[in-house]
């Protein structure tokens, strides 16, 4: 009987590659994919980018907790849906397969005025970071891990995305100690092709987390 496990995408900001890296785990391993909170894009939001970039008949995606219109950060989203968004009412969804989870921008995107996305991370997840090349990436991967690190949340790894910088790369692998589990190129486009792809890459180093 298989252990399954449960992969929170986390990012070091906004638009670091999250939504294609979780489709990329998510074929890899088969598993099911969730992204709990949705702000903006309602008609063409990450749950259907990923549905799109998958090819497997197994991965089954499930509802997000909640629908926001406004492409903003969660909280002021919510305010202007009228809404309030509290981590004890956002369930997880039953499912006896593996389980991806797409976060919103970085941990502490709040959700509400006490709450962020960090708090939605379980004892159990194992926590996949984002990092994407820019200036001040650096620190901001540095942060994401080390506050990880001060909230005993279990790091499974590094993901980068975007063009290399090897210089800045291994600066991350050095200091923080944390396993890369691979890195997504800047592609030209992105399909299911693609996505396959990567998927075949990283899948020996997500099964060894």
């Amino acid at each position: 009987m298989k252990n399954n496990n449960t992969y929170f995408i986390t990012g070091i900001s906004t638009d670091v590659g999250k939504t294609v890296a979780a489709a990329i785990v998510a074929q890899a391993l088969e598993a099911d994919y969730w992204k709990p909170i949705q702000a903006g894009d309602l008609d063409n939001s990450d749950t259907h980018k990923v549905k799109r970039y998958i090819k497997n008949d197994i991965t089954q995606y499930h509802d997000n907790a909640f629908k926001l219109h406004t492409p903003m950060s969660p909280h002021a989203a919510a305010a202007i849906d009228g809404v309030q968004i509290k981590v004890s009412q956002i369930q997880r969804p039953k499912t006896s397969n593996n389980l991806v989870i797409e976060g919103a921008g970085g941990l502490l995107v709040p959700i509400n005025e006490t709450e962020t996305i960090v708090d939605l991370i379980e004892p159990t997840d194992k926590v996949i970071v984002l990092s994407r090349h820019y200036l001040g990436s650096i620190n901001h991967t540095l942060l994401t891990i080390e506050y990880l690190k001060t909230r005993n949340i279990n790091i499974a790894g590094i993901v980068f995305s975007g063009d290399e910088h090897p210089t800045t790369e291994s600066i991350i692998t050095k200091m923080t100690g944390v396993v890369v589990i691979g890195r997504i190129d800047q592609e030209p486009y992105i399909d299911e092709n693609v996505v396959a792809d990567y998927a075949d890459q990283f899948k020996e180093a997500l099964h060894n987390l």
